[in-house]
């Protein structure tokens, strides 16, 4: 079966604090649902496109998985701690 994987990309982070409160709760709730983190900021280089201050990548079990993740009221909780002061683009993608 396929693995599921979250892709974040964030455009705007303006409270470091939020965001790192939200990441605390957010890895707990995130690896109680299988989810692994391949990529969580670090050195970056834009080629083409837009660039993006911070990208995370996390691989879950299947996209089922990753779905219900996300949709979990403990993850919703820990979101709503930083949605007001972050812009991010958020998908879930099935691997090959």
């Amino acid at each position: 079966m396929p693995k599921g994987y979250w892709l974040a990309t964030y455009k705007k982070i303006e409270n470091k604090e939020n965001i790192e409160n939200y990441a605390v709760k957010a890895t707990e709730t995130i690896k109680n649902h299988g989810g692994n983190p391949l990529v969580r900021g670090g050195k970056f280089k834009p080629l083409e496109g837009d660039s993006f201050q911070r990208t995370v990548v996390w691989e879950f079990p299947n996209y089922e998985a990753a779905e219900k993740c996300y949709n979990s009221k403990e993850y919703q909780s820990a979101w709503s701690l930083a949605k007001n002061s972050t812009e991010r683009n958020l998908q879930i993608v099935e691997g090959v």
